[in-house]
């Protein structure tokens, strides 16, 4: 029975099977789990940083409301790609730089030297003596960390209007039962603005997962990489499976990927929001009444 160990005999279905299972293919395999842990540490961290962004905006303290409204107009007002490229490397620098005044207190050098940032063995994050599991991981904390930045600042700006669009008197009607501010916002304000977010943030979320291809730009070989790498045209002097341009294959197969994770994302997000509407004042909460009625 012939085997992977020599493509040249193989043919149909065993040339397929053992093909689709070479090392590069496993690399593209994985690749799809690093997108889905991507955006499952990355959305909530961004809300999270929504979430934070929105309540500093609202602040009645104008220097806490002016770096809310700073961060949501900046972030958003930037393109995606450039706060990408430029926002790595200096966050990259950043860490770099306190590591270098912790450990090399004694330099004496000029950090910056013309266009080149130089800092001492000790700081460079990684270690270049570091294992490669250390760079990539590395590589997909700052991923996740540019993601839910720019993710964030959207996220405080739908959060920041479904605050806005909670009805006001019931605001006035928690104070005049005694409720202080804080357990106004946290009992009255927060419980209802996500009937009025989750609109915006299930786009976001979409938004989001269309954006997932932008991790090429971190250094980190995601899903596309690999779909570009790997149907590109190889001849037998560079691959033992050798093969035309397959790209539309590959690419139709990521296009099939992200319908499908699309539709169960539409599927979950319909289902949070018919629980959330559910005894609300709003549109949908009384079609629910009339429904059970």
């Amino acid at each position: 029975m012939p085997t992977c160990a020599d493509p040249s005999v193989l043919e149909g279905l065993s040339w397929l099977m053992c093909y689709l299972t070479t090392g590069k293919h496993i690399s593209l395999y994985i690749s799809v789990g690093t997108v889905l842990l991507l955006l499952a540490i990355t959305a909530p961290t961004a809300l999270l940083f929504g979430f934070g962004g929105a309540t500093a905006a609202r602040s009645r303290i104008w220097p806490l409301s002016w770096f809310g409204r700073g961060y949501i107009a900046v972030v958003r007002g930037v393109p995606d790609i450039a706060f990408f490229l430029f926002f790595v490397i200096a966050l990259d620098q950043a860490f770099e730089w306190l590591r270098h005044q912790v450990k090399c207190p004694d330099w004496d050098e000029p950090i910056r030297q013309g266009s080149d940032f130089i800092v001492c063995a000790e700081a460079k994050l990684p270690l270049s003596t570091s294992p490669q599991w250390v760079h990539e991981t590395y590589g997909f904390f700052v991923a996740v960390l540019t993601f839910a930045i720019v993710f964030g600042a959207f996220a405080a700006n739908v959060l920041y209007g479904a605050m806005r669009a909670v009805p006001h008197a019931q605001i006035e009607t928690a104070e005049a039962y005694g409720l202080s501010p804080r357990q106004t916002f946290w009992r009255i304000l927060v419980p209802q603005m996500w009937v009025y977010a989750l609109p915006g943030l299930s786009n976001l979320w979409m938004v989001l997962i269309k954006a997932t291809p932008l991790l090429f730009l971190l250094g980190i070989e995601d899903i596309v990489y690999w779909a570009r790498e790997l149907g590109a045209a190889k001849t037998p002097r560079f691959t033992d499976y050798p093969h035309g341009d397959w790209r539309m294959w590959y690419f139709l197969a990521l296009l099939v990927f992200y319908l499908a994770f699309t539709r169960v994302s539409e599927v979950v997000l319909d289902r949070i929001m018919a629980r959330l509407t559910r005894g609300q004042a709003t549109l949908a909460g009384e079609a629910q009444r009339k429904a059970g009625a």
